[in-house]
């Protein structure tokens, strides 16, 4: 992270300290590599997903649980495109 600003570093905060090592790994290496180039309406919109369980992010990126009409966005894909399971 180059950048300094207050909303960047909090949402690569929020990314890396999720709570299970999953999820930070998912959502921080994530982070590493998007969030720089994100508009800031990406941003807000990364943030807002950001608010979800870990428990409801992971069955969500792993497929595991069906996604919410109203939680279903190209983030979403975004990030489920960069994850690959080891």
């Amino acid at each position: 992270m180059t950048d300094t600003h207050p909303t960047l570093k909090r949402l690569y905060y929020q990314s890396w300290h999720r709570g299970t090592r999953e999820m930070d790994l998912i959502l921080g290496r994530f982070a590493d590599q998007f969030l720089q180039t994100m508009t800031p309406k990406e941003q807000a919109e990364y943030a807002l997903f950001l608010e979800e369980s870990d428990s409801d992010l992971w069955g969500w990126i792993s497929g595991s649980l069906e996604i919410p009409l109203d939680k279903k966005s190209s983030l979403l894909e975004k990030i489920q495109s960069t994850f690959s399971p080891s």
